[in-house]
């Protein structure tokens, strides 16, 4: 019974947090997105030095073309409006200002080293969806792969966050198993290759543990719930 009332509350806590800032959670988030998007899009349409391509290795041979991983590539937008939505208004600063610098580091390396990866042996004209995908994105903007970089800067702090909230540890696992999807997915609908996964996760990582060592943790579910 104990066990059921302290999951009961985890969730009740999170979805407290969750209408705290509707603004933030619809327009913010929407705002946020479309400005990086602008940014990512013309880096790519105009790149201001030559364009590097990227080399493969022997996991983007073994790891084989999978049409239906679209949906977890696709899946980043939603696992990255998670954290967000669930911090206080205390709370977003330094996740602002992590998910801020991630994005101008990644911009510096499309700028001054603009990257892309080879294109397969695959007819697009069998997969519209992935098609749709590769004439709008080009498989440019490639190295390092910030939709690893923010995948695993989302985990980093999703994880601390459900730690936090005394969410039980399948939701944990959870967390971490969509993170690592996220990141296969980058290599099975080749729109990435394993060099620009390496630098993408070492990229999060690097941006996301000072800050989560730097500043104080969210608080715990509140003694009256628990």
């Amino acid at each position: 019974m104990a066990a059921t009332d302290e999951h009961t509350n985890w969730l009740h806590e999170a979805a407290t947090r969750w209408r705290a800032h509707p603004l933030l959670n619809g327009f913010g988030i929407t705002a946020y997105i479309t400005l990086f998007m602008v940014a990512y899009f013309t880096l790519l349409r105009h790149p201001a030095f030559p364009v590097t391509m990227m080399p493969l290795t022997d996991l983007d041979r073994w790891i084989p073309f999978t049409p239906w991983s679209l949906v977890l590539y696709a899946s980043l937008w939603l696992y990255i409006s998670l954290v967000p939505a669930l911090l206080t208004w205390r709370e977003l600063p330094p996740y602002l200002a992590a998910v801020t610098l991630l994005s101008l580091a990644g911009f510096a390396f499309f700028f001054f080293w603009p990257t892309a990866v080879p294109r397969p042996d695959i007819d697009w004209s069998r997969y519209p969806s992935v098609a749709f995908l590769k004439a709008v994105d080009a498989s440019g903007n490639a190295c390092p792969s910030l939709h690893v970089s923010f995948a695993v800067l989302t985990a980093a702090w999703l994880r601390r966050l459900l730690q936090q909230l005394r969410a039980p540890r399948a939701i944990q696992a959870l967390n971490a198993l969509w993170c690592l999807g996220i990141l296969w997915s980058t290599l099975a609908i080749k729109q990435h290759v394993a060099l620009d996964l390496y630098a993408g996760a070492a990229l999060g990582l690097a941006v996301a543990l000072p800050f989560l060592l730097l500043y104080p943790e969210p608080r715990s579910l509140p003694a009256r719930a628990a």
